[in-house]
């Protein structure tokens, strides 16, 4: 049955959209155990981070790792060296909002909104290994097909949205209006 002019028909779409977001910052602690025993810290860095993310279950897991490496002074100050130890770590992210009603494959979509950064790394009480306290932020995304329903017109002839601008009136109205309203708002 044909439809009329004023009568709204509606069609599906079929599209990509976000479906599931998340956020995390997360601190951890690592222990890393030099060959010998540390007089002294001298500086930490956080390098070489690298993840990939999934969605297990109902939550984003972030994997991944980094090197962390550590300037030490050892035998009473008179030496030094730099420890890398290269660390793993997983991060289970949880969703904020998930749409149930995506389908297809779904893509997940992880980002770093701060990169792992040593807040502290001291030498434990025993004096044998050293706790590096590292933070970081994750921000997902989970895309997946979705359905958007849109009304559509089943008559739209492009004669029909011509305008003649010149069959406007002339714009005089505006001439009466104050051009220090702006200024007197301040």
């Amino acid at each position: 049955m044909p439809s009329t002019d004023t009568e709204m028909q509606c069609r599906e779409i079929i599209t990509k959209a976000v479906c599931g977001k998340g956020r995390k910052v997360s601190l951890r602690t690592h222990t890393i155990t030099p060959k010998q025993k540390p007089s002294n810290i001298l500086g930490c860095w956080i390098i070489n981070h690298s993840f990939d993310a999934n969605k297990v279950g109902d939550v984003i897991e972030v994997a991944g790792s980094y090197d962390v490496q550590i300037w030490v002074s050892f035998n009473k100050n008179t030496d030094t060296a730099v420890i890398k130890e290269n660390v793993s770590f997983v991060e289970n992210v949880p969703l904020s909002f998930f749409d149930n009603n995506c389908r297809g494959k779904l893509e997940v979509h992880a980002q770093a909104l701060q990169q792992p950064n040593c807040l502290e790394a001291k030498i434990s009480g025993t004096g044998d290994s050293i706790l590096v306290k590292v933070e970081s932020e994750f921000a997902v995304e989970v895309v997946g097909e979705t359905k958007l329903c849109v009304v559509i017109c089943d008559s739209c002839h492009d004669d029909e949205k011509d305008v003649d601008f010149e069959d406007l009136e002339d714009f005089d109205d505006f001439d009466d209006l104050d051009d220090n309203i702006i200024d007197d708002l301040d």
